[in-house]
């Protein structure tokens, strides 16, 4: 994989609830590289401020040049980027990382909470493209709150999976866990899970899949400042021992590689 740094355009903003925000991008060179669980680097703003790039999972990437993120306003970085607007340039650096390996075969289970869903709409897109029959998908979205969940619903719908939504305080889709969701559907034998989110959830996550004995990659979050394994700001444990970089093992992992604290 080769990875280019472009003056990315901004051609569209989505301001899809209070404190989430879809950007599009024109990066052809990016967008051609990319694949489902890769991520960016990216600096708003002019100069050096701010000083470090910020990572941000790749939401889609299409054929026609276009790749679009997906961010929560949760600090000064992302603040920066929730004030730009149509026609100016981002610094962007990738496609970066390890991604998804899709099993073109087996049933896709597709777990995602909070932010951790919006990498997983490439993800769908890409096994809806692999041309095998898609019945027995099953797409599983958690968060907090419906503004978590409901802005990206109908982004999935499209692919034609079944989809089943949760949330903390029930004002989208069920109440509960996204955990608990997965837990009470019947998987079929063989069926790959595909999971994003905060490490409690990937931790459950992983523990159900061991116990029906299925096969789980996990897309692992972290704060990075260089995004190519220079800084070792990005390390989790190994279960064989020693250590990975997020950035550069990962950010997809099989979950029985890593050490589950949780």
């Amino acid at each position: 994989m080769s990875q280019h740094q472009e003056k990315a355009r901004i051609i569209r903003f989505e301001q899809l609830s209070a404190d989430n925000v879809r950007l599009t991008l024109e990066a052809p060179l990016i967008a051609a590289a990319a694949a489902p669980g890769h991520f960016v680097m990216i600096r708003a703003g002019n100069g050096q401020d701010p000083l470090l790039r910020r990572p941000f999972s790749l939401h889609q990437a299409s054929s026609n040049g276009q790749i679009q993120i997906y961010f929560r306003i949760v600090g000064r970085g992302t603040d920066m980027l929730a004030h730009c607007r149509v026609g100016e340039l981002l610094d962007v650096f990738g496609p970066l990382g390890r991604g998804y390996r899709i099993d073109r075969q087996a049933p896709a289970c597709l777990v995602g909470g909070g932010l951790g869903i919006a990498p997983l709409l490439f993800l769908a897109k890409r096994i809806c493209q692999s041309g095998r029959d898609h019945h027995r998908d099953l797409v599983i979205l958690g968060g907090r709150s419906s503004g978590d969940v409901e802005p990206l619903v109908e982004d999935f719908r499209q692919f034609g999976r079944s989809l089943q939504c949760a949330t903390d305080d029930g004002s989208f889709g069920r109440q509960g866990l996204v955990t608990d969701v997965l837990k009470a559907e019947q998987l079929e034998p063989g069926t790959v899970v595909y999971a994003c989110g905060p490490e409690p959830m990937l931790a459950r996550v992983h523990r159900i899949c061991v116990d029906r004995g299925l096969s789980c990659q996990v897309s692992i979050e972290s704060v990075m400042a260089c995004g190519m394994g220079a800084c070792l700001g990005c390390n989790v444990d190994a279960a064989g021992g020693g250590y990975l970089h997020v950035c550069i093992d990962g950010p997809v992992f099989n979950a029985e590689d890593l050490v589950w604290n949780s």
